[in-house]
């Protein structure tokens, strides 16, 4: 396990209380799980993905993430519909474990309400939620 000063944790992203992160691009944002979370997990096995096109409510279970040690379920840090799924995480679910932010990106969604983005953490912001939990 890594310590909290160990992880990787991008200043140009917003994170969720469920440890997702969200990175803006234009009109549609990327999401993913975060470091801590798939540190915590362990090595990943298995990634379900949904379906593109469907929509989901934030904080409603969009995914199930596989590993050795759980299925750990991930939730929508803000609404939307989504419009790409990245398909390289089916034959190759160790991504997010190698590189959470970039190759294990989850999925591409277009926000139905902007403003919810407004309801995530900053960097700073999660790191001070991490130190309460641990």
């Amino acid at each position: 396990m890594k310590e909290l000063n160990q992880l990787e944790l991008p200043e140009d992203l917003k994170y969720s209380k469920e440890h997702e992160w969200v990175r803006e691009e234009g009109e549609t944002v990327l999401i993913g799980i975060t470091d801590f979370a798939q540190d915590q997990l362990g090595d990943i096995v298995f990634v379900e993905l949904p379906e593109e096109g469907s929509a989901f409510s934030k904080g409603e279970e969009f995914s199930n993430l596989e590993s050795v040690k759980a299925v750990s379920e991930v939730y929508m840090p803000v609404s939307g519909q989504i419009i790409k799924v990245n398909i390289e995480l089916e034959d190759a679910p160790e991504l997010v474990n190698n590189d959470p932010y970039a190759e294990g990106w989850l999925i591409e969604v277009k926000p139905e309400d902007p403003t919810e983005m407004n309801e995530l953490l900053d960097k700073d912001g999660y790191l001070e939620m991490l130190k309460g939990e641990g």
